[in-house]
């Protein structure tokens, strides 16, 4: 098994993550990091937000309107989406409430179902005041 050499830009994104709710695109970390490592490149955050995933640390969510978006809680939890702004939240759902989705399914799937991925889709608070 190969270890990851330290890095602090890594470290840095890493960070950045585990203290927002925004579910930010890596262009977005790419901006907010460049702040603290000013030569950095938007290749690198791409790398580092990639290897992230790859080991756990983060999640990489693909809500379907184009731009991926990262998420420094790696613990399973849902997602919703505003089909006005985009914006990405956590939804409070208690671990485990949806699990009889798996078993649905499994039930007419000749496999195993380990688990599900679920976006919930509408319009967020802010953009519902706005009617």
């Amino acid at each position: 098994m190969t270890t990851t050499k330290f890095s602090r830009q890594r470290e840095s994104i890493k960070e950045y993550l585990s203290h927002t709710k925004e579910h930010p695109t890596a262009d977005t970390v790419y901006m907010s990091i460049r702040e603290k490592f000013p030569n950095i490149s938007l290749g690198t955050v791409y790398r580092n937000l990639n290897l992230l995933v790859d080991q756990g640390e983060i999640i990489k969510l693909s809500p379907g309107n184009g731009c991926d978006r990262f998420d420094g809680n790696p613990h399973p939890h849902y997602h919703f989406v505003c089909t006005e702004c985009s914006c990405v939240q956590d939804l409070d759902i208690a671990p485990g409430a949806l699990d009889h989705i798996n078993r649905i399914a499994e039930a007419g799937f000749d496999g195993e179902i380990k688990g599900h991925s679920t976006f919930f889709y509408g319009k967020c608070s802010k953009c519902k005041e706005h009617i």
